[in-house]
């Protein structure tokens, strides 16, 4: 378990802590000089009782600084602490950063704690009595207001308030305290960056309170924003060595091939899945009473984790309605957030706290932020981060939500996430999509209804290939989402494919007898042909046609899928086409990609004709170009069905 102090400066925290710990957390020179606190000071004991001296068994300290220009420091101090101590000095009483820490507590969602009334040695009975009433007036309708309040004089070597404070802390921390841990440890790991130095012999660690999940030594995380892979040498937990680091504790990880000058306070070291550098992120702001309103593009400081960075703020609602407004946070360079995660807003000259919220979505659109649509999608993730679940989520999601994007909204790994019954999964090209099956039903549909309307409108024509297909019923939807949803529909009978045209069951369209004779005795030249074939004007002089008359039969029969148009006036048959298929297919074993000139050499034809082939492969879908490579599509592959 983690208490974190709280409070004004120069109302004995850090005596406080070392009178429960024995530690002294002012480690700084200048601290000792100043007698005040100005970075942050850890503390650990051993929880009494437990008899265990393991990193699960140690009660964690966070001791902040109270002073007002340090509050960014508290900030990052008061994130991922389990339990708040306000410490409230008897002979000033409640004071501005007493007020301001409280409001940060509560914006940051700490929602246990007890109330150290210390300096009572200073003061008369009555006095105590009057802050006693302060105190309690000043917790009244938060969730610090059933807290306990304990009176100590934090200077005496056997104070009962300071023995009583430290069975609480204890009896806490040896009980059910740390129950919801539980949940945080099924999470993706991610912890905020606070500290960082380095060791001889040793190299560079960092610290922080772990926000979520489990990491192990020898296991591969993300420095992140910068998405730079570390693995983690070594661990100490709660100051103990250690072979896991997890949520409720506060840790030290050594980690392997990163310099200390990489790393910064505000950075997180996660699990790779966890978290995306973005520098827009949408959130639900509530204000203070006392703040004024927002306008659009108002400079903010933003504080989440141990992140001390300013934003400008886009407005997505025009009135804040009792229950804060919709904002997006600009920022100037990357930032990474989770959905749920809770910030703090502090005016544009850090001076006083204006607010704080819930952080919604990490990776927002620049366009349509006020649509109607995007508006509902941002309730539903306001139910999720409020434990509805992904339900009313995947009701806002008509084209579904891939897995990797729906595990940073969970902040869980997929075998993790509790899906509805009526969810399906789409395995695509480029990931799983999860999809309620009504969705899933309606883009079935769209794909029929266009098909159908295509027929009507071009009864003579075959079908349609896919990419014109998809461009007329669904041009947003993903390319691997597309491809699985035809072949959905081919599966059951829905559709069918004649090469590369897609129609609906019933629609033939056979040629004419004068033209079936004409291709009977050009098709064997095209075949014979092979990689090479004929043009049109050869054809035509071959069998004594008109040229017009050849190429316009040729173009009719491509159109139905029986012949390959590659260039205007150049048609393949279609044993060819499929010979060349698996040629593509075969160069592209070793890195995945094919170019023009190793082509060539295989098919013995120059580099003008092997560009030509490979640029039909990609106009049909069968390959993409990557630069100057050519990249069979893994979902789709070239076989009988086409030809």
């Amino acid at each position: 378990m983690i208490v974190g102090t709280a409070g004004h400066i120069d109302h004995g925290k850090t005596s406080l802590v070392r009178a429960l710990t024995g530690i002294e957390t002012d480690r700084l020179q200048e601290e000792r000089t100043r007698g005040i606190s100005i970075e942050l000071g850890y503390a650990y004991v051993p929880v009494e009782g437990t008899g265990d001296g393991s990193a699960e068994a140690m009660l964690g300290f966070v001791d902040v600084p109270g002073h007002e220009r340090f509050v960014h420091t508290m900030v990052a101090g008061a994130t991922g602490i389990d339990v708040a101590l306000l410490v409230v000095a008897a002979d000033d009483g409640v004071m501005p950063q007493t007020r301001e820490h409280l409001a940060i507590l509560q914006l940051l969602g700490v929602d246990r704690g007890a109330v150290a009334l210390t300096k009572i040695d200073r003061v008369d009975a009555a006095r105590i009595a009057r802050v006693e009433i302060e105190i309690a007036a000043l917790l009244a309708a938060t969730p610090l207001q059933d807290s306990p309040v304990f009176a100590c004089n934090s200077t005496s070597a056997n104070d009962a308030g300071i023995n009583a404070l430290r069975a609480h802390l204890h009896a806490w921390a040896a009980g059910d305290a740390n129950a919801r841990q539980a949940a945080l440890r099924s999470e993706l790991f991610r912890m905020p960056v606070d500290r960082v130095f380095s060791l001889a012999g040793h190299g560079t660690l960092v610290t922080g309170a772990v926000h979520g999940g489990v990491a192990t030594v020898g296991e591969h995380l993300q420095l992140m924003p910068a998405a730079t892979d570390v693995r983690v040498r070594s661990i100490h937990a709660q100051s103990q060595p250690s072979e896991h680091a997890m949520a409720g504790q506060r840790c030290a990880l050594n980690l392997a091939a990163i310099a200390r000058d990489e790393i910064h306070r505000g950075d997180w070291i996660a699990d790779p899945r966890a978290l995306l550098a973005t520098t827009r992120i949408d959130v639900r702001l509530r204000l203070s009473a006392r703040a004024a309103p927002l306008r659009d593009w108002a400079p903010l400081h933003i504080h989440w984790g141990t992140m001390h960075r300013q934003a400008h703020v886009v407005l997505l609602e025009d009135d804040d309605h009792g229950n804060g407004q919709l904002v997006q946070l600009v920022f100037e360079t990357p930032a990474c957030a989770m959905c749920g995660d809770r910030f703090i807003a502090r005016d544009s000259a850090a001076t006083h706290t204006l607010g704080g919220g819930v952080v919604l979505d990490p990776d927002p659109p620049q366009r349509r932020r006020r649509s109607p649509a995007r508006l509902a999608w941002l309730g539903a993730l306001e139910q999720l981060a409020a434990g509805a679940g992904i339900g009313p989520l995947l009701q806002q999601a008509p084209f579904g939500i891939p897995m990797a994007a729906l595990q940073r909204y969970c902040r869980r790994a997929a075998g993790q996430i509790d899906l509805p019954a009526d969810a399906q999964r789409i395995v695509s090209s480029d990931d799983t999509v999860i999809i309620l099956a009504s969705h899933w039903q309606a883009l079935r549909e769209q794909v029929i209804a266009s098909l159908r309307g295509w027929h009507e409108r071009r009864p003579d024509e075959p079908g349609v290939d896919s990419g014109r297909l998809q461009r007329s019923t669904l041009p947003s939807l993903a390319a691997g989402l597309w491809n699985a949803l035809l072949q959905d529909l081919l599966a059951d009978g829905t559709l069918q494919r004649v090469g590369a045209w897609w129609r609906l069951p019933g629609h033939n369209h056979a040629p004419p007898e004068r033209e079936r004779l004409l291709l009977e005795r050009v098709l064997p030249q095209l075949h014979a042909g092979g990689f090479d074939p004929p043009w049109v004007r050869t054809l035509a002089a071959d069998i004594g046609l008109a040229e017009e008359d050849v190429r316009a039969v040729l173009r009719r029969a491509a159109a139905r899928g029986d012949l390959f148009q590659v260039v205007p006036d150049l048609f393949y048959a279609p044993a060819r086409i499929t010979e060349l298929a698996a040629i593509v297919a075969q160069l592209s074993q070793a890195t995945g990609t094919v170019d023009a000139a190793a082509f060539r050499d295989a098919i013995g034809l120059g580099r003008k004709r092997s560009i030509q082939i490979l640029e039909f492969f990609n106009r049909v879908g069968y390959t993409r170009r990557v630069g100057d490579q050519h990249r069979p599509r893994g979902d789709l592959q070239w076989n009988a069905a086409r030809d």
